[in-house]
């Protein structure tokens, strides 16, 4: 009995592995494996091979040395997908790159999660190519700065964010800071600053001389009404020019629905 129960679940095994797809990982070289989104988990059957993260989306594997050599089952999970592959070792010392690919790909719901990088990347590119409007403005040292718009899809929020320089002088950028603040501040109050970082920023720009935009992607937030949001953007010293821009949460409640 307990010979046929293992000639069944050897079946089963290798009928699992036939299923996958197969990938050769050299005895002398490297593997990487390119990921479209930043990889979440990862898990490899064989000690023997080691792995690492060289980048959010790029997978390294080898064996250790004086290891011996097997095959293994690998899983790779992303944030909307997981992937499994039947490790096969070859002799060879040249280094191998793949790419996942969709069709060896499983859709994966990781809850709070809502959409990857991949995806809300290019729903900011789509609001970028919009018409801005404006808001909510603010003035200081010849530099305005303009809310053109607030977009909501899912669990994210998408600030459309402007500033047009009207001085001779270069704005070299040092810092954008987004902190939730009190409206009102008397002497007699504590002051609370809650410091709110982006999911994503569309442009990594380090400075503009006339005119600068940008979206910046926030998880859905909630505030009372007696804060606001506060858009701080610094310049390198020695000028350091601060423009504070603040956002009040009426915005926040008629940002524009962006249909799925």
């Amino acid at each position: 009995m307990k010979a046929i129960l293992l000639i069944i679940l050897t079946y089963f095994c290798l009928a699992a592995n036939a299923q996958m797809p197969e990938i050769h990982l050299p005895v002398g070289g490297d593997l990487h494996i390119q990921s479209p989104e930043p990889i979440q988990y990862v898990d490899i059957s064989n000690k023997a091979i080691e792995g690492n993260l060289g980048l959010p989306n790029l997978l390294r594997l080898r064996f250790k040395k004086d290891s011996v050599f097997s095959d293994a089952v690998i899983t790779i999970a992303g944030e909307k997908f997981i992937a499994q592959y039947y490790l096969l070792p070859v002799t060879s010392t040249a280094n191998e790159l793949i790419t996942i690919q969709p069709a060896d790909t499983r859709p994966l719901d990781i809850s709070g999660i809502g959409f990857s990088h991949p995806q809300l990347r290019k729903l900011a590119y789509s609001l970028f190519c919009n018409t801005p409007s404006s808001k909510e403005t603010a003035k200081a040292y010849g530099i305005k700065a303009s809310l053109n718009n607030i977009y909501t899809a899912g669990d994210y929020l998408f600030l459309d964010v402007s500033y047009k320089n009207k001085t001779n002088l270069t704005y070299n950028i040092d810092d954008f800071r987004f902190t939730l603040d009190d409206k009102k501040v008397t002497k007699a109050t504590n002051v609370q600053s809650i410091l709110i970082k982006p999911e994503l920023v569309l442009f990594e720009v380090p400075m503009f001389d006339k005119f600068y935009r940008n979206i910046f992607v926030f998880k859905k937030m909630s505030y009372p009404g007696s804060k606001v949001l506060t858009i701080s953007l610094s310049e390198k010293q020695i000028s350091g020019r601060i423009i504070n821009l603040t956002i009040p949460y009426k915005d926040v409640l008629h940002a524009d629905i962006i249909p799925n």
